[in-house]
Order: C-alpha cells, then sequence, then structure tokens
C-alpha cells in the first residue's frame, strides 16, 4: 500500500514538472504587452506614438475625426485564413471593440496562412487570437466565443452579442463581418442580421484560392442568402454537400491577405464614413480581375423578414422622395422666384430664341476674376443695321446706260 501511494506521489510531481515546464515555455512564446494602455488617440509626430500615421488621415482630409473609431464595435464570425488577418488589421487601427466567434482550434495545418503560429497548435482559435491581439494594441477590447453558430446555443449567444455589444453604451454593433467558410453559417448570419436590420459584411475565398470577394450586406436594399441560394439549394439539394467531406481546399496566404485587406478597407469606409463601398468586389488572381457588380434583392425571397425589410426600405425611399419633391404650388413660387436674381456677378444673359444675335453679342461689363474675350466691332454692328431705303430717280434704263456711256 505504501509502495502504491509513493509511485502516485512521484507520478503526481512528474505531472507537475511537466505542467509548470509547458506553461514556462508558453509565457516566453508569448511575451507580455509591449506598452500601456493609451486613453486618448493623438496626432503628435513621435516614435512612441502608435497612432500618429492613423490620425495624419484627417491632416490628409480622408477622413474628419478618426479616433472616433474607438467608439466602433465589430463582430467578427470566422477567425481563419481571412477573418484573423481582418481582426489584426483592425486592431492595429485601433477599434473599440472585437467581439470573435469561431469553434475550431488552430492546427498545424493553419501554417501556411498568415497570423496564427506553431506554438497556438491546440489552442483554440479565438482564443489564441485574443491573446495575439491584445499584445499588438491593449487599448482594443476583446471578447472570444468559442462556439459554432448555427446550432441553437451558438446562434442565440451570437445574436445576443450582435444586438447588445455595440459602442458605446450597448445596442447593436457598428457591424458585422462574415468570413466563414461555408453555406450553413453563412445563411444563420444573414437570417439574424436580417432580423436586425444590421448592415454587415460578406467575404469568402474560392476552393481553387485564386479568387475571392467581399459583399456588402443592406437588409432590405441588397440580397440576403435566400434570395439567390446556390443551386444545389435551389434545386432541394443539401447544402452540406457545397463543402466535400475529405477534399483539402487549397489555401494561399496572398489571396487570404488580398481579401482581407479589402474587407478591412470597406468596414473602415463605412465605420468613419468615406469613400464609397462597392456592392459587390470580386477578386480574380488568374487575370489580375477587380469585378464590381451591383445585387438587388429578390422581391419573391423564401425569408419573411427579407421581404419586411423590403417593404420597409421602399417606404423609406418613397417618403425621402416625397419629402424632396414640393407641391405644385411651392414649385410655381420657387420657379417665380428663380427668374429674379438680386446679383449677377458673372453677367448671365438669357436671350430669346430667334432674338436679336448682335444684342446678344454685346460687350458687358464682366463680374470680379472675370474679363471678355472679344467685344463686337462697330462696324459689325453697323453692317447688322438695315440697308438705307433707295429714292426711284424716274430714269429708264437707256438713259442710265447712257449717262454710263458718258463718264
Amino acid at each position: 500500500m505504501a509502495t502504491t501511494d509513493a509511485n502516485n506521489v512521484e507520478q503526481l510531481r512528474a505531472r507537475v514538472a511537466e505542467l509548470e515546464s509547458e506553461l514556462a515555455e508558453l509565457r516566453q512564446a508569448q511575451p507580455a504587452s509591449a506598452r500601456q494602455r493609451i486613453d486618448r488617440m493623438s496626432a503628435e509626430v513621435v516614435d512612441s506614438n502608435p497612432y500618429s500615421r492613423l490620425m495624419a488621415l484627417q491632416r490628409m482630409g480622408v477622413v474628419q475625426n478618426y479616433e472616433r473609431i474607438r467608439e466602433q464595435a465589430v463582430l467578427i464570425v470566422g477567425v481563419g485564413g481571412v477573418g484573423s488577418v481582418t481582426a489584426e488589421m483592425l486592431t492595429r487601427c485601433g477599434v473599440g471593440r472585437l467581439i470573435l466567434f469561431d469553434y475550431d482550434k488552430v492546427e498545424m495545418a493553419n501554417m501556411n496562412r498568415l497570423f496564427f503560429q506553431p506554438h497556438q497548435a491546440g489552442l483554440s482559435k479565438v482564443e489564441a487570437a485574443k491573446r495575439t491581439l491584445l499584445g499588438i494594441n491593449p487599448d482594443v477590447q476583446i471578447e472570444a466565443h468559442s462556439c459554432n453558430v448555427t446550432t441553437m446555443e451558438g446562434y442565440e449567444l451570437l445574436r445576443s452579442r450582435a444586438a447588445e455589444g455595440g459602442l458605446p453604451d450597448g445596442g447593436p454593433v457598428q457591424t458585422l463581418l462574415a468570413c466563414v467558410d461555408n453555406y450553413e453559417a453563412r445563411v444563420a448570419v444573414s437570417a439574424m442580421c436580417t432580423e436586425l436590420g444590421l448592415t454587415w459584411l460578406e467575404s469568402g475565398v474560392s476552393e481553387d484560392a485564386v479568387s475571392g470577394h467581399v459583399q456588402l450586406m443592406r437588409p432590405g436594399r441588397t440580397p440576403c442568402f435566400a434570395c439567390l441560394p446556390p443551386l444545389v439549394v435551389a434545386e432541394g439539394g443539401d447544402e452540406r454537400t457545397l463543402k466535400r467531406e475529405g477534399v483539402c481546399a487549397a489555401s494561399l496566404p496572398t489571396t487570404m491577405g488580398i481579401v482581407a485587406g479589402l474587407l478591412v478597407q470597406a468596414t473602415l469606409k463605412l465605420l468613419l464614413g468615406f469613400g464609397r463601398v462597392s456592392p459587390y468586389l470580386g477578386y480574380s488572381a488568374m487575370t489580375d480581375f477587380f469585378p464590381v457588380e451591383s445585387l438587388k434583392p429578390n422581391p419573391d425571397c423564401a425569408e419573411p423578414a427579407c421581404q419586411r425589410r423590403q417593404r420597409e426600405a421602399a417606404k423609406a425611399d418613397a417618403a425621402a422622395a416625397a419629402a424632396a419633391t414640393p407641391d405644385s404650388a411651392e414649385q410655381d413660387s420657387s420657379a417665380a422666384a428663380a427668374a429674379v436674381h438680386s446679383e449677377n456677378d458673372w453677367c448671365i444673359e438669357l436671350v430669346e430664341e430667334g432674338g436679336d444675335e448682335a444684342a446678344a453679342g454685346r460687350s458687358v461689363g464682366a463680374g470680379g476674376g472675370v474679363r471678355t474675350a472679344y467685344s463686337v466691332p462697330a462696324a459689325a454692328a453697323d453692317a447688322a443695321a438695315p440697308a438705307a431705303a433707295v429714292q426711284d430717280s424716274g430714269l429708264s434704263l437707256e438713259d442710265l446706260r447712257a449717262q454710263m456711256g458718258r463718264l
């Protein structure tokens, strides 16, 4: 009995020593944050300011208030080849809060991609991402949720955080980014965002790794995933066959990095209000082609929430058009008022069609900073005047010929 107890104690001690060694290696591989948190972004141009080059966007006139990004919350579903790089870019940009959803673990097969490192193999992707991102920028709030959003429990958690995870005082997140690799998860995200009326961005990379896309999703104004289902789904097939079991999809860090960059660029445009976000932006690595498309929702969509959002969008457009178009009485008064101008700095004259063109071409006093190219010559004005009437002398044609002969 005593021998057995002694053996058990030795085994426990060996296990403790093994765990302590693994913990020490993990701490060495994952150093503590290199800097303290910064309460306020500064535009000061010094080497120690991590935000100086971002704040320069204000000075360049690209954005009005870059620091507003700290009041933005972004939810990312899928922290794989595109989602992890997207999360890193947004973290470096100083976004206020990142909410990460993924159920998978880091594998050595992921090492051909960006972001994850070999020592993180075995960790959940969201936890590994959270540690790395906090080391890059401790100013960003990071939430990590390791769950499958296609399950009932995972979907409810996703909906709760999308509806309540926004900044600064709760409410919906400012936008959601879908970086998933299967149709089932896309449909779940689409249904949830359509129900909440949340604008979101969807992204993807093809199975052969040489093309990808970023798509802007506005409920009621752009198609949801039930509007334009894949052919397999439209014919009543199983959507799980879209991702074939046992088939290893190709993966290029270049394509995923490009798609992630396009996705984050569109996200920053939405959050900070600059530029234009394309409804659909594709990328073909084989031809270096970036197609842009405009897509409309399906009025016969099978999703009731999508049809409701379409009706709401149509009503909003009709109300905006009515507000922008004055009634007939206002139009008449506006037209009458438009005919009288208190100022005419450019000396513009309206001449009736078929009127006196010579009068229209007269030189007039030019306004400030403007001079006339030429003035109508007096001779031209005289030539334009009607000729004087010729009096009849009463002589015949023979008398006139005789007079000319004597000259």
